[in-house]
């Protein structure tokens, strides 16, 4: 059997993605930790911003070295940013043999074969209904502790800044009958924690003989499947963020208290411009209900800084709805211009690369703060930890996360990876919870 070697930029989709590329290839090839020795390299890529597509440029070329020591090995490249610019990408990487879109994984063993014959070799369509829901994923990039499954992809918002509709597609939701099976299987393979992902989970919607299923009624056929199950999901889009899905949440204990739900920006002006199709006000109305509902819930959200025409003014009411939410994590860009968006074609970048960086540091630091301050509030306070493995820093001690997604190191005794363990806060960083276990 060949070797295949999968590299996955991006979000956890995308790692999704890979493990369903991986099970459709696995009667030809098994999975390799070590690139030297692959005969096929996959590049699975994000579009999001422009930094991650000069990273994938770059690797390329790397791997085109490596491409004239090992001949016969063929090079693949997946995903989004495969998507978007197809035309431009195999005449401009010579060590590129051929390109799929995310939509088209299983046609991989014919433009494989394409490829090694020397023919040009690519298929991007994008699909209404494919949603790979009869494959189970082979889960060579977990822990063993974690697992994702893709419940929908595709997504229908259109931000103004974004490429993920037309680099993904439309929304369409799994059947939920075959979510339950691929959690079943996750069960017994030994997993504590599965992660439910969709561009936009809470647009799930399947509909069968009269029957619905919403995303707020998936999770808890998934809670319900083992008490020993945590279930996570990601990402929520705060327009959709429903009061059923935030009683799910409070209601079952192993539906963990961690909600990631980006608001952007902060102000209503610069969100109509995004196209977010909620304001300030209706944002914090959200947050309000889940603190009211969950009042052990973490929240994280995306930030951008810098999109087009913002002002000083408007970037200061993003500080300050950080400050109001009181985030405990955030994911914080400056703001890249899309090519094939709204905005690419319908506002200037008129926001000078100094002013971006000097708001993205304000952003940055500001969060810190608040990320410190939100940590310093669980010292004292007892928690179940899933262990996930043994710290970078000292093989004497074990991390894993709690309920609300925060990273707990504690010493390591007789506990073992994919152990609950309940750990009491001792001290804390901004990234992370200092304790030792009580059991």
């Amino acid at each position: 059997m060949k070797n295949l070697f999968i590299e996955t930029y991006g979000c956890q989709m995308n790692v999704a993605d890979s493990e369903v590329v991986a099970s459709i290839l696995s009667d030809q090839y098994q999975i390799t930790e070590v690139e030297a020795e692959a005969d096929l390299i996959l590049i699975n890529t994000c579009s999001v911003r422009d930094n991650a597509e000069q990273r994938i440029h770059k690797r390329l070329r790397e791997l085109g070295s490596l491409k004239k020591r090992r001949p016969g090995m063929l090079i693949g490249l997946l995903g989004c940013m495969a998507e978007r610019i197809k035309e431009t990408l195999l005449q401009e990487e010579p060590a590129l043999d051929f390109i799929s879109g995310p939509d088209a994984y299983r046609s991989l063993p014919e433009l494989i074969e394409k490829a090694a014959a020397g023919e040009e070799s690519y298929n991007v369509i994008l699909s209404k209904t494919e949603t790979y829901d009869d494959i189970m994923p082979v889960r060579y990039a977990t822990n063993g502790v974690s697992a994702f499954i893709s419940i929908m992809r595709g997504c229908n918002n259109f931000c103004s800044y974004c490429v993920v509709p037309y680099t993904r597609g439309r929304e369409r939701s799994r059947h939920p009958q075959s979510i339950l099976a691929e959690a079943r299987q996750i069960l017994d393979e030994g997993f504590k924690e599965v992660t439910l992902l969709g561009q936009n989970v809470n647009s799930y919607r399947h509909e069968e003989n009269g029957t619905v299923t919403t995303f707020a009624g998936l999770v808890e056929l998934v809670a319900r499947l083992s008490p020993q199950l945590r279930v996570r999901f990601a990402t929520s889009h705060p327009k959709d963020i429903s009061d059923e899905l935030i009683q799910v949440i409070a209601r079952y204990p192993n539906v963990c208290k961690y909600i990631h739900l980006p608001v952007q920006a902060g102000s209503t002006s610069m969100l109509q411009r995004m196209k977010r199709v909620y304001t300030r006000e209706q944002y914090l109305e959200r947050i309000a209900t889940i603190k009211r509902t969950i009042p052990d819930c973490a929240i994280a959200t995306d930030i951008i800084a810098g999109f087009c025409g913002e002002t000083e003014e408007e970037h200061q009411a993003t500080l300050s709805l950080m400050k109001e939410v009181g985030y405990s994590y955030a994911f914080m860009f400056k703001y890249s211009v899309r090519e094939g968006t709204y905005a690419a074609t319908h506002y200037p970048d008129d926001i000078s690369e100094e002013v971006k960086i000097r708001r993205l540091e304000e952003i940055i630091a500001l969060q810190q703060e608040l990320s410190l301050q939100h940590n310093r509030k669980d010292i004292g306070k007892e928690f179940e930890v899933l262990v996930e493995g043994t710290s970078k820093r000292s093989k004497e001690q074990l991390f894993g996360r709690n309920s609300q997604n925060k990273v707990i190191v504690f010493p390591k005794k007789n506990f073992h990876k994919g152990d609950y363990v309940h750990v009491r806060v001792l001290s804390c960083t901004a990234a992370t919870l200092i304790g030792e276990a009580i059991d």
